[in-house]
């Protein structure tokens, strides 16, 4: 689910549609499902802004121009529309928005002209994530960020295989999964891998629909929290495990070289991931070849920063 507001429609209170270059590079991937949840309550376009105010201790969403208290119509939205949805496995919404804002919304102690005195989330946004704390929500604000981008995005294709296993697959579907998982969910959280192997083992020959809700549980209590540095090491030593006979210690020391400087936070990821994938192709590691953790996402998602690009505006001009 998206906000509408993020290149599907004019929909902002000023008659706006937002530009979300993330949004729009998922368009080739993903089934959108557009909401503004302003419109819907009945606030045309444009419109005259609400604001989320403090009445005696409680947050209401307000029009500060009318002073119209639009608080019951958007929790009557909220509910019916969250009654309907079905079928989703992550949301973008519009950051700092008093109904979509996942944080940094700003709370006025009154509707006149006065300086905010807290944050919060807005209020369908507050509802989603009440419902919905384990899959992915995110704002367009934060995805601009790499790291919160990666994690967002790898949660987001993780959880949407997931399920399509869960509706329409079988055990050998649940196993394949696992196994093409194990080093992505290695680095999110050895804990839980460990737990959904012994699931996936199922030693006491329960049913795949038995199985497939308590895997869910443990899947997202693995993505909970993006990797740590360490961890995604500890993957790729894993991995370089894989070759070491058949590596010179000139290539060994190349690629130990790659993951001193990733420690040290002088360089990304992707250098000895790379080069983990040269050897995969080389060598024709068929296991590793589908291990999701090096190709965790579509490729046409993965972008280099436009300020470090060659192809941005000649600088020399």
């Amino acid at each position: 689910m998206v906000s509408k507001c993020l290149g599907f429609d004019h929909c902002r209170y000023n008659g706006d549609m937002i530009t979300s270059h993330i949004v729009a590079k998922l368009k080739d991937y993903v089934d959108f499902l557009p909401v503004c949840a302003e419109v819907e309550i009945g606030l045309g376009v444009p419109r005259n802004p609400v604001r989320i105010v403090l009445d005696e201790g409680e947050q209401r969403l307000v029009q500060p121009t009318t002073g119209r208290d639009f608080t019951e119509d958007m929790n009557a939205f909220v509910a019916s529309f969250l009654d309907s949805l079905e079928g989703v496995d992550g949301f973008i919404l519009k950051s700092r928005s008093p109904s979509c804002g996942t944080k940094d919304v700003r709370v006025y102690p009154s509707t006149g002209k006065s300086g905010a005195v807290e944050k919060t989330s807005g209020f369908f946004a507050r509802e989603l994530m009440g419902l919905y704390p384990s899959l992915p929500i995110e704002d367009e604000g934060r995805l601009r960020n790499d790291r919160i981008k990666d994690h967002f995005l790898m949660k987001l294709f993780a959880f949407a295989s997931f399920r399509k296993v869960g509706n329409e697959g079988r055990m050998k579907d649940l196993v394949t999964f696992h196994t093409e998982n194990k080093f992505l969910l290695m680095a999110y959280n050895q804990t839980e891998l460990r737990k959904m192997g012994r699931i996936v083992a199922n030693k006491d020959h329960r049913s795949f629909g038995e199985l497939i809700p308590e895997y869910q549980e443990h899947l997202y209590k693995a993505f909970s929290r993006a990797p740590r540095y360490t961890s995604n090491i500890n993957v790729l030593m894993h991995a370089m495990g894989h070759f070491s006979e058949d590596l010179s210690d000139q290539e060994k020391a190349f690629f130990f070289e790659w993951i001193q400087k990733y420690r040290e936070g002088k360089v990304s990821l992707c250098p000895a991931i790379n080069t983990i994938r040269s050897w995969i192709i080389r060598f024709g590691d068929e296991y590793l070849m589908g291990q999701t953790f090096f190709n965790p996402y579509p490729e046409g998602l993965m972008e280099v920063d436009p300020v470090h690009s060659h192809v941005r505006e000649d600088l020399w001009k």
